[in-house]
């Protein structure tokens, strides 16, 4: 199957209305009653990599869809104004209820999320967080459980999301 250009589910120009809104390019879409040019540009998500005094990886139960059931490392979507530290900071907060002290960027890697049935590119940065203590750490909002795991017996095959995975044979490969 062709993949649809990404722009395919916005109709009418966002300027002018019009249903005259074409495909300019593979990035953008383009109105041809008043000019406007719509590029499609990837949102910002961070991925937390929290290790404990025994080298031990905080994963988590991921408690939706997409891939629910399925392993997951804490983070989200970067919100208006904010840094990807604060982001990946704020994510591990409302997941995993953990303060970091240091999140240290590591790598980024190119996703497709679907969000409500709406593929959502992204670019996933991946951080090395250090957290004020790791005893305390609670299951919430995202997440329906989380717990550490060796850093030798992780398996990326148990991660449902495609960067995740990717990114943890990355990790563990450096």
């Amino acid at each position: 199957t062709m993949m649809k250009h990404p722009l395919s589910q916005f109709l009418y120009c966002p300027e002018c209305g019009s249903s005259h809104f074409e495909i300019h390019n593979e990035k953008s879409k383009k109105c041809a009653d008043c000019g406007f040019v719509y590029y499609f540009n990837p949102s910002s998500a961070t991925v937390a990599l929290i290790l404990n005094d025994n080298n031990e990886l905080l994963v988590c139960r991921r408690a939706k869809e997409p891939a629910k059931g399925t392993l997951d490392l804490p983070g989200g979507f970067i919100d208006m104004n904010e840094t990807g530290e604060e982001g990946v900071a704020r994510e591990v907060l409302e997941e995993t209820n953990l303060k970091v002290k240091e999140a240290t960027y590591l790598f980024s890697l190119p996703n497709i999320y679907i969000y409500s049935g709406f593929p959502v590119h992204t670019l996933d940065m991946f951080f090395r967080c250090t957290v004020e203590n790791t005893e305390h750490f609670s299951a919430r909002d995202d997440v329906s459980d989380s717990f550490f795991v060796p850093l030798s017996k992780i398996d990326p095959e148990e991660f449902g999301l495609d960067s995740i995975r990717q990114g943890l044979k990355k990790y563990l490969s450096i």
